[in-house]
């Protein structure tokens, strides 16, 4: 299993079933055994899952959220009718009860015509079509999720003092300081949120790094401080000291040790070139071995410092191809390092500078120096693993935020194109609310004017605020020198008529007299009536205290126009010029002008 899931990414599905045959499950998108392992068999193969979804039971993360988390007591209303949690995604059926979406998902996948939870407890012997649970059946309850969003919840973890809404809640609990979470690299310990850092380099047992002097293994802050000496790093250091010292001969038709990737600066001619290198084994194992141990020093940080999504992700996974090639010339270096001073031995034994050379191998340190650097290389080779798997999974989340970020641009667009086309219709509505006010306006005005309105031939017309209309009319300038007064009829279908008032008169009346006139208007049913008009036409400007009022009278002169059949809006106004004098406006016997209003009655003689 180890071999397999070092190779891609799984994902693991456990699907359950007890003896009253319910069923659930439960899925992790992230799946591995001893996936973050340097030496797995050493650690006994530590198991790593993450990204958990599905129905199965208690678990951590349950399709509705804990009711613990709620400040108050969650209403019936808001909990699942399965898992008896907050709703998450709340879908209503057709007969009336509410599940998480994962819930009522899994239940209709899983079973067929399964009936409503609910429903079998309130009435055991009740299965209606309305309480089968069926893909068709179900509906987004928006209502009931914009309530629950709003819930005031709290986090549960031990420590944590943030409170908000349900909505934030998810957001939070992805980063929360007090949340206990599994150790990065497979140490099989759940340690809190704000204490990783601190665990991986002080407590984790997998997160060890070996002393290339000493073989020691180590922990990153006691390598920090650690030091000791070995032979085989003095006798490198002379090697090189001595190297750097000897000048460097012309470079026309010299060549470069194989060994000049790890730090050798030799360079000759072929033949020197072929005796560097036959001598020259333990300086050359001494290069590999600092270059193993620089290369494993890089590699020691990559659990702790993982790259951000992006460029850098993609930098990694350029370079992880070259450090493999790098490894395993290292690795080829070395072997042929070996086989070369092994042949030497055995064909030039006689040779006293190869003598020393083979004694210098065969010394204890020198095999311990090939062991650690062998054990050096095998532990890059697997870290180089780690790292790739790491990266992996790093890329297949920027994918998913990628993927996400499209989705959230796609629906900001939609958004905004919505956003557009209601304010377009918005417009188009305040327009047609101002074509409405004046229609409603102008109705107003039409079942004032037909409340107002006489079918009998008699109106009496009230006239307020007399003094303002006085002096309008008093005024040069004044904008209303006469006033008339609203239509009336003298039958249901007769003459349409009004009156006309000169308050300062007109006429031979202007400035003495109140001058009355009687107009005949344009009808709907003038066509049906007998012209011209010839009714007798009385005026009263009523006394109200009813002692006197002031009466006149006259009858039509037929051949005027005025009583003739209309052609236009009105005819010309006729009637009495001289109807009431100003002075006696305010006689203290009479009452004609009372609270600044006065009181004007028409009366038609239909009958005459």
């Amino acid at each position: 299993m180890h071999a397999l899931t070092i190779q891609a990414n799984y994902e693991l599905r456990i699907d359950l079933e007890d003896f009253e045959n319910s069923t659930a499950f439960a899925q992790y998108g992230a799946f591995g055994v001893g996936l973050f392992s340097v030496d797995p068999d050493e650690d006994g193969y530590p198991l790593t899952i993450a990204d958990y979804s599905g129905t199965a039971g208690e678990n951590e993360y349950p399709s509705g959220f804990p009711q613990s988390i709620c400040d108050d007591v969650p209403q019936q209303k808001y909990l699942c009718s399965n898992c008896n949690n907050v709703l998450n995604e709340a879908r209503q059926t057709l007969c009336g009860h509410r599940y998480c979406l994962a819930c009522v998902s899994w239940l209709v996948s899983n079973n067929n015509n399964l009936v409503c939870k609910m429903c079998k407890e309130e009435d055991p012997s009740s299965e209606s079509e309305t309480s089968i649970l069926t893909s068709d059946n179900l509906f987004s309850d928006a209502a009931i999720n914009k309530e629950i969003l709003e819930l005031k919840v709290h986090c549960a973890n031990q420590g944590c003092s943030w409170r908000s809404i349900l909505k934030d809640f998810e957001e939070h609990q992805g980063q929360c300081e007090y949340a206990l979470i599994p150790c990065n690299i497979g140490c099989g310990h759940m340690v809190l949120r704000k204490a990783l850092a601190c665990h991986l380099e002080k407590a984790c047992p997998n997160n060890m790094s070996v002393c290339p002097a000493c073989c020691h293994s180590l922990r990153p802050i006691e390598l920090q401080t650690h030091s000791c000496h070995s032979l085989g790093e003095e006798k490198a250091d002379k090697k090189q000291r001595k190297g750097k010292s000897n000048p460097l001969p012309g470079t026309k038709g010299k060549e470069y040790c194989v060994f000049s990737e790890v730090g050798c600066t030799f360079k000759g001619t072929t033949e020197k070139l072929r005796v560097h290198e036959n001598s020259s084994h333990v300086g050359h194992l001494q290069l590999l071995l600092r270059a193993a141990t620089t290369t494993s020093s890089d590699l020691q940080a990559s659990p702790l410092t993982a790259p951000a999504p992006g460029k850098e992700n993609r930098a990694m996974d350029e370079q992880l191809p070259h450090l493999r090639d790098t490894l395993s010339g290292l690795r080829l270096h070395w072997d042929m390092g070996l086989l070369k001073g092994e042949g030497e031995l055995e064909t030039e034994g006689g040779d006293g500078r190869n003598s020393s050379a083979a004694h210098s191998l065969r010394d204890d340190d020198q095999v311990t120096i090939l062991l650690d650097l062998g054990r050096q290389i095998d532990t890059l080779q697997q870290r180089v693993q780690i790292s790739e798997n790491i990266i992996s999974v790093l890329n297949r989340e920027v994918e998913k935020t990628q993927l996400s970020m499209k989705a959230v641009e796609r629906e900001n667009q939609s958004n905004q194109e919505m956003i557009y086309h209601l304010e377009i219709k918005v417009t188009e509505q305040e327009h047609r609310m101002a074509r409405k006010d004046l229609v409603i306006s102008s109705m107003k005005q039409c079942l004032s004017a037909h409340q107002e309105v006489s079918y009998d031939g008699t109106f009496i017309w009230r006239l307020s605020d007399l003094s303002n209309k006085m002096k309008e009319a008093v005024s040069s300038h004044g904008n209303r020198p006469n006033l008339y007064s609203p239509a009336f009829y003298t039958a249901r279908y007769g003459f349409k008529v009004c009156m006309r008032l000169y308050l300062n008169g007109d006429g031979v009346g202007k400035g003495t007299h109140i001058s009355l006139f009687f107009v005949i208007m344009k009808g709907e049913y003038d066509l049906l009536l007998s012209w011209p008009f010839k009714h007798k036409v009385t005026f009263f400007l009523l006394d109200q205290n009813h002692r006197e009022h002031v009466i006149d009278a006259f009858r039509p002169d037929l051949t005027s126009s005025s009583f003739q059949r209309p052609v236009s809006d009105m005819n010309v106004a006729s009637g009495c010029p001289l109807f009431f004098p100003l002075g006696k406006l305010h006689s203290p016997k009479h009452a004609y002008l009372k609270d600044d209003t006065i009181f004007i009655k028409c009366v038609v003689d239909t009958s005459s």
